[in-house]
């Protein structure tokens, strides 16, 4: 951006204007760049795989962001460089949140990446009793104690592109500032001397320690858990909903770097989603293979996964199993009601018509498993925003069952303690009225020493309760592995 470009957006009325530089990085790789420039409280690492094989085209890695906001409940803090600045109690910190994206005023600009600042973090699955005030909180246990939601304002950050072997590096400059352009290319150029010229720092060593699958602690006995498996299905019987999600969180010591369980996660469960978020006193890491919602260019799209099996050991066998997923009559008349789950909260958005279902149980292949995939699509109605889009759509009903608000009222009532990150969504809003959240699902959360993760099941009428606890267990699986690999040590630690 020449200065006559940058006075003429200021001159606009923009309160804030992206400054970038494009370097070339085919000798670093995300992780490395977020070492060296973004390891720090308030940072994140955004990346991608297709399919379980093919790394997407980019990765965001968030700088250190100064501005956060943290919602508990009605009360919101407004923190700036550490230090409280505002504090609000608002009956719906939602609309606060949309609110006060719009005291951000920044150009949309066709040439830079879909996402180039904007508010980052994530949306607990307590965020529904802001949405639907019948499931407001009712005084649940929150052993964890981490806010409801957590946003950062995320005005510096890389954008790494896989495939060109070039960062964009990207900082947002305030006009009303002395100096502002200068002070902004300085900052990229600093930006870009610090990428040539340090290495990335190797990740701290620690204990190393041998994790087994049972030292993981269960905040629900598996005989609590089949017991609330069978009143769930007293519920269906009575024909109160069709299904509920049943979640158990499980909990263990941890030692390792926070990092170091993302990289051993990227190597063992690449996913579409791999997200690492660095928020202070707790970390969130995770590999999640479902989007909640997605709006970009007012297209808003949900892609509903129900219905696994493992991968084969050979092809032949692949498909096999692919085969038999696809003739399993429990698994498509779960995704089914998925579809329709997904074309109703699409719907609610969408200008009338416009509802499509793109792709229609396909089945998708990643390292260990397969899934069914249906995607369905919507152009958003006029009047409506991003703000509008998750509220339609909060939570998936891959977490929560149908009808959503009297199977969430089940959750509330059969399970132990919060939910908080589980099953909520992870990602952004840009400035531009994107939106792009991940379920957060095959996710951690490490606070105090403590990691702990959360997996689900999904409770129909012929459920068994054994086999449903089996599952959870399974969806945990990646997550063990990952945490007995980081805790054993890495290949790259240095003492």
């Amino acid at each position: 951006m020449t200065p006559e470009q940058f006075n003429h957006y200021a001159l606009q009325g923009y309160n804030r204007i992206p400054v970038c530089r494009e370097v070339l990085a085919d000798l670093d790789t995300p992780l490395s760049a977020y070492l060296k420039l973004a390891d720090g409280a308030y940072s994140y690492l955004f990346e991608s795989v297709h399919g379980g094989e093919q790394w997407g085209r980019y990765s965001i890695i968030g700088l250190p962001c100064k501005t956060i906001v943290k919602i508990t409940g009605n009360q919101i803090r407004l923190e700036q460089n550490g230090e409280l600045l505002e504090s609000i109690t608002h009956d719906n910190p939602l609309i606060w949140i949309e609110q006060f994206k719009e005291r951000y005023n920044v150009p949309d600009i066709d040439t830079l990446p879909r996402f180039n600042g904007g508010l980052v973090g994530y949306f607990g699955y307590e965020t529904i009793g802001y949405i639907e005030p019948k499931l407001r909180s009712t005084g649940k246990p929150d052993p964890l104690g981490n806010p409801d939601i957590l946003l950062m304002v995320s005005e510096e950050m890389l954008v790494f592109d896989n495939l060109s072997g070039k960062m964009l590096l990207l900082t947002h400059a305030d006009p009303e500032q002395d100096d502002a352009y200068n002070r902004a290319v300085a900052r990229v150029d600093d930006l870009a001397a610090k990428l040539r010229e340090l290495q990335a720092k190797p990740v701290k060593n620690h204990t190393r320690n041998k994790v087994e699958e049972s030292d993981f602690i269960s905040g629900f006995t598996q005989q609590g858990f089949e017991d609330a498996v069978l009143k769930a299905k007293e519920y269906i019987t009575d024909g109160d909903i069709m299904q509920v999600v049943l979640s158990q969180r499980m909990s263990i010591p941890y030692s390792a770097s926070p990092l170091n369980l993302y990289r051993a996660l990227r190597c063992l469960n690449p996913s579409p989603y791999m997200f690492y978020l660095n928020l202070d006193d707790f970390h969130i890491v995770g590999s999640s293979p479902e989007i909640l919602v997605r709006l970009e260019d007012n297209m808003v799209t949900v892609r509903p996964i129900a219905g696994t099996r493992r991968r084969g050991e050979t092809p032949e066998q692949d498909l096999e199993l692919e085969q038999d997923l696809l003739a399993d009559p429990k698994e498509l008349a779960e995704h089914l009601m998925l579809i329709d789950l997904g074309r109703n909260d699409v719907g609610r958005v969408a200008e009338i018509g416009t509802v499509q279902l793109t792709d229609k149980m396909i089945v998708e292949r990643y390292s260990h498993v397969m899934h069914i995939v249906s995607n369905v699509t919507g152009q958003l109605q006029q009047g409506d925003n991003a703000f509008d889009v998750l509220a339609a759509t909060f939570p998936a009903g891959t977490v929560s069952g149908a009808p959503k608000i009297r199977a969430m009222e089940i959750i509330d009532e059969l399970e132990p303690v919060k939910r908080g990150v589980y099953a909520g969504a992870v990602g952004y809003i840009a400035w531009s009225g994107n939106l792009d959240t991940a379920i957060a699902i095959r996710t951690a959360v490490i606070k105090n020493n403590m990691l702990h993760i959360q997996a689900g099941a999904g409770i129909v009428y012929d459920s068994v309760p054994r086999n449903e606890w089996d599952e959870t267990m399974n969806k945990g699986r990646a997550i063990f592995r990952a945490v007995s690999m980081a805790e054993a040590g890495l290949e790259g630690e240095q003492s």
